[in-house]
């Protein structure tokens, strides 16, 4: 018979963890997963699990590792962390001590780019409507982006080349990391205050995450509310940022921003001579227009017979006189007969007219005046009659005639015997008289 050896959970569990620590291959392990069941222990320490579509593995990350990480972990984040593998006997569970931990940046960030751009775009600050046209030939140039670097040099030099009489200032920034975008969003507001014609905003090549600044919504938005046309010059050709769609126009480099901004010497050259061509043709028509002019005014009529000027201002003049003469005459005759008929008019010829119609209206109007004061006085006589029998009516002191009696006690009019007590002085009011009386006896 074969003797059972039972052992301990906890010798079995520690076994088991002797085993995964002697395996060098789990010493140092490189995950990757999404981040789930996070919790921040008061310890400082973090717990989780790490998880894909298949499978899930417990993670701890102690304090003194999580110094070092760039970003705040919570549930949903896919994470790239390096660590190795061991048993925690206790529980009987093989987990992952995290020493190191970041974004799985690509997938993340792509992630972030895509919202953010499909929620701007949805707000319209991608509409070609707000874009502003870029001046051809702008005087101050702004430039915001690292002061030391490939992109600065890159423009400088190409302005200098291009279109050496261009002012350009640069607006020093912070263009990769955590403060960037703040950095980019606060020279924004102060290339405000330059008056320049044209801003460059943009930076050198580099990863999605060294490009993230150009992808914050704070950045985007600063872009799309300045009124200063912009260029957006982030990376190379292939690299593609929310400031390129925001900004009113994207270059595809550094470089290439410059050569979008400026035209060349030669170009310039060019237009300057289309408008000397032009200026110079313009001069030659305008000179033979007026030489033709002065032929034709050398050769006229009025010239040669210069009394010609004047023979139709005299005649006009004439006419306007005789014009003149007749509405004169035509308003003296109308005011002639309308003197006339106010001196044939009746009222003139009999004045005491006037008098009498006013002593007649104002006969007709005392009569209707006294006819309205007699109904008057009538109605309100009548109305006064009314109310002295009403009074009449509710006299109490009609009551005394017909033998009754009032009875008062300091002024205060007794309705029953519960109003009085023995001793009392009270007054008693008849028709003729008042009778001052002491109560005996109340019942």
């Amino acid at each position: 018979m074969i003797e059972k050896n039972y052992i301990q959970v906890s010798a079995l569990n520690n076994y088991i963890k002797l085993l995964i620590d002697d395996n060098s291959f789990l010493h140092k392990v490189y995950l990757k997963g999404e981040i789930s069941n996070f919790k921040n222990h008061m310890s400082g320490h973090l717990y989780f699990t790490l998880k894909d579509e298949e499978a899930k593995i417990s993670a701890i990350m102690f304090r003194n590792k999580t110094i070092d990480l760039k970003f705040t972990p919570e549930d949903g984040k896919k994470v790239l962390v390096e660590g190795r593998v061991s048993c925690y006997p206790s529980q009987g569970t093989y987990q992952i001590y995290v020493d190191k931990m970041e974004e799985d940046g690509l997938g993340n960030l792509y992630v972030l780019f895509e919202e953010l751009k499909n929620k701007l775009q949805k707000e319209g600050l991608f509409d070609p409507a707000h874009k502003k046209p870029i001046p051809k030939y702008p005087q101050k140039i702004g430039i915001i982006t690292a002061s030391a670097g490939a992109a600065i040099k890159d423009i400088l030099s190409t302005l200098k080349r291009r279109y050496p009489i261009a002012e350009t200032i640069l607006f020093p920034a912070l263009v990769q990391g955590r403060s960037a975008a703040p950095d980019i969003v606060r020279q924004i507001e102060n290339a405000k205050n330059y008056d320049l014609d044209l801003l460059i905003v943009g930076r050198g090549g580099g990863s999605i995450e060294d490009l993230w600044a150009f992808n914050e919504e704070i950045v985007a938005r600063a872009i799309y509310q300045c009124p200063i046309p912009t260029i957006s010059a982030v990376g190379h050709e292939i690299d593609y940022t929310i400031s390129d769609f925001v900004a009113d126009l994207r270059a595809p480099t550094p470089t290439g921003a410059a050569e979008l901004a400026t035209p060349t010497i030669a170009e310039v050259k060019k237009i300057i001579q289309n408008f000397q061509n032009e200026c110079h043709l313009h001069m030659k028509n305008q000179l033979n227009r007026l030489e033709h002019q002065l032929n034709q005014a050398k050769n006229s009529l009025i010239l040669k017979n210069p009394s010609m000027l004047y023979e139709g201002k005299i005649q006009k003049l004439d006419y306007l006189t005789e014009q003149l003469s007749q509405m004169l005459k035509l308003y003296l005759n109308q005011k002639q007969n309308k003197l006339d008929q106010l001196k044939n008019a009746y009222i003139l010829n009999n004045p005491l007219l006037l008098y009498q119609n006013h002593q007649k209206n104002l006969k007709t109007v005392t009569k209707q005046l006294s006819l309205h004061m007699k109904h008057y006085l009538e109605q309100k006589e009548h109305s006064l009659a009314i109310t002295i029998n009403t009074l009449k009516l509710v006299n109490p002191l009609n009551l005394l005639d017909k033998g009754y009696s009032l009875i008062s006690k300091n002024d205060t009019l007794i309705k029953s015997c519960k109003d009085l007590s023995k001793n009392d002085n009270i007054k008693i009011q008849m028709k003729d008289g008042s009778i001052l009386a002491s109560v005996k006896e109340v019942n």
